[in-house]
């Protein structure tokens, strides 16, 4: 089932966090606003970085919420939140991983995906990655789409569409590497522990206060 709307960045992150840790660390899922705050803040992982308050993810959060790609859940100490883009977009384990990180960094090679998605899904080989690209592309409402290869660019790179048609670089820009390709795996690992402690960290202060 097709998305109502393109959406826009924020509400792009919002979800790509929701999904991320429903995969990751499913034992904090589904969310506090406070926990979904600090995931779309990591300064690794992400592209672009954003600074965004907990305003601004509650706001993000009602509009999602009234096109029902979120809902809130029950807690006895605060509400938390998940998401329902699996469902609204038919997404299995695979699809669901590949789309997760196109949300959250950007434009990426099919090789850069299989490194990446250690933690969501694990890719037995880059042609697994591949064949599941295609499917999305090949959706009636095509979620992705191929990229034409740039000056000095070996790999072709993948997009999301849920933001609607991809704007594509200047020129100037496509000589440039992704910025994502240029951060450490290794501090991308230590970025996300971090943040999987700070989630934890959250939740024990609200069961305590």
């Amino acid at each position: 089932m097709p998305l109502q709307r393109a959406l826009d960045q924020i509400e792009i992150r919002v979800l790509g966090c929701l999904l991320e840790k429903e995969q990751a660390t499913p034992d904090l899922y589904p969310l506090t606003v406070n926990a979904l705050v600090a995931a779309c803040n990591q300064r690794t992982s992400r592209d672009p970085v954003m600074d965004l308050g907990a305003a601004d993810v509650s706001a993000t959060l009602d509009r999602l919420h009234a096109e029902v790609l979120v809902w809130p859940v029950a807690s006895t100490r605060s509400e938390r939140w998940r998401h329902t883009l699996d469902r609204q977009l038919e997404l299995d384990p695979a699809r669901k991983a590949v789309l997760t990180l196109l949300m959250l960094r950007g434009a990426q090679t099919p090789g850069e995906l299989r490194t990446r998605s250690e933690r969501l899904h694990a890719f037995t080989a880059v042609e697994e990655v591949e064949s599941t690209l295609e499917a999305l592309a090949q959706n009636p409402e095509p979620i992705v789409v191929q990229l034409p290869r740039g000056p000095g660019q070996k790999e072709a790179r993948w997009a999301h569409l849920l933001a609607g048609e991809v704007d594509l670089p200047a020129p100037a820009r496509q000589n440039l590497p992704p910025r994502t390709a240029a951060t450490p795996d290794r501090l991308d690992e230590l970025e996300a522990r971090v943040s999987e402690l700070e989630a934890r960290l959250a939740t024990i202060e609200e069961r305590l206060s």
